[in-house]
């Protein structure tokens, strides 16, 4: 029998048989599965597993394996320093955001994208809280984003402005929502499908984790076909398994400068003959998209 991971926590994993309303709570058989060494979670929310189930307990079952994966979003656990991944198997990843309270973190948007373009993931980016001040170096920074040929959303949740639009977005489609705490991410998916508050409470009570504490992935169905995943809100998202020559594939507005800078090894940061390095003088990549580029090659430089 195969199924699909709601949310897993101390390697306890709720798991949904195709055309089932309840959920069966499984474990892995053996432990471990071997396509997850070295990872720091086994399973995420969307996973397709194969189960059993356990004959003398009603409700419950054992995980066998788990299917590819025809996509992922993930990050680096810098606690545990080991990947994780925060959901699979989607159409898209929906990165919020908010323009003043908290401040726009165009670093977090960027990392977000390189994340998604790694993990095969569609990216759309949501500015929430319309309502609050924009200012010009945030639209001209979302319009860049646009240029880049991303797609971005206007909404508040506070007001309803642009919800029903993303709602019909998403509609039958498997999505996940990933944004730092405080953007109204939450708020949001209330509006779209209140289930999902209902649930996390349920699971965080039943964990003796607390209300509201998101460590941790969850599905519910969407309410226009597909599922929705909300992933934990994160003050950083760390990159991984990137050399430092890849990270200009990551970055489209540079991609017409390659093989054109005088060393063939160039990271575009100090070396003369650069072509980045005079496009951006040139006004032809955004100085803050550049900046991002700058300060993630840094990290890598220093590991």
């Amino acid at each position: 029998m195969k199924g699909t991971v709601l949310f897993g926590m101390n390697n306890i994993f709720n798991v949904l048989p195709p055309g089932e309303e309840v959920a069966l709570e499984c474990r892995i058989k053996g432990k471990i599965l071997k396509d997850s060494i070295g990872a720091y979670n086994p399973l995420a929310s969307g996973d397709i597993v194969d189960i059993e189930l356990d004959e003398n307990h009603p409700g419950k079952g054992m995980i066998l394996s788990r299917e590819e994966r025809q996509n992922y979003f993930s990050r680096w656990n810098k606690k545990r320093k080991a990947p994780q991944t925060l959901a699979a198997n989607l159409d898209l990843l929906i990165c919020v955001t908010s323009p003043e309270l908290p401040p726009f973190r165009p670093r977090f948007i960027d990392r977000a994208l390189i994340s998604s373009e790694r993990g095969r993931v569609t990216p759309l980016i949501v500015m929430n809280k319309i309502d609050q001040l924009m200012n010009e170096q945030v639209r001209d920074r979302l319009n860049n984003y646009r240029e880049l040929g991303i797609e971005v959303f206007y909404c508040s949740a506070e007001t309803g402005e642009g919800i029903e639009e993303l709602k019909n977005r998403i509609k039958e489609k498997s999505v996940a929502f990933v944004g730092q705490s405080g953007v109204g991410k939450s708020t949001i998916l209330n509006l779209i499908e209140p289930d999902i508050h209902q649930k996390t409470a349920e699971i965080s009570q039943k964990f003796s984790r607390g209300k509201h504490t998101t460590c941790y992935s969850i599905m519910v169905r969407n309410p226009g076909g597909g599922h929705i995943i909300d992933t934990p809100g994160v003050r950083e998202l760390l990159l991984y398994d990137i050399e430092e020559l890849e990270l200009q594939e990551y970055f489209p507005e540079m991609q017409p400068y390659f093989g054109t800078c005088s060393f063939s090894s160039c990271t575009h940061i100090h070396e003369p003959g650069c072509a980045v390095l005079e496009a951006l003088k040139n006004g032809k990549i955004h100085p803050d998209r550049y900046e991002s580029y700058r300060r993630i090659m840094v990290e890598l430089k220093n590991g």
